[in-house]
């Protein structure tokens, strides 16, 4: 598969598993794909979410390079 449909497929269930969280905040975060990584964005209310937002993506994009930079209110 080319590199730009396997960017394409990973970006799609990346933002689905996001938008399948229970938690309300990590439903709202953004995700966009750069290059060879994603970066993840957004805001949360506790560390814990940011690293719970950011394993969510891992699990279903294995391989990929993920920059986080959700900021913790």
């Amino acid at each position: 598969m080319p590199d730009q449909l396997v960017q394409e497929r990973d970006l799609s269930r990346a933002q689905t598993a996001l938008k399948e969280s229970h938690i309300y905040l990590i439903r709202q975060l953004q995700i966009d794909s750069t290059g060879d990584s994603m970066l993840l964005t957004g805001r949360v209310d506790t560390f814990y979410h940011k690293q719970m937002a950011q394993e969510i993506v891992r699990a279903v994009c294995d391989g990929v390079q993920l920059v986080n930079s959700i900021e913790v209110e």
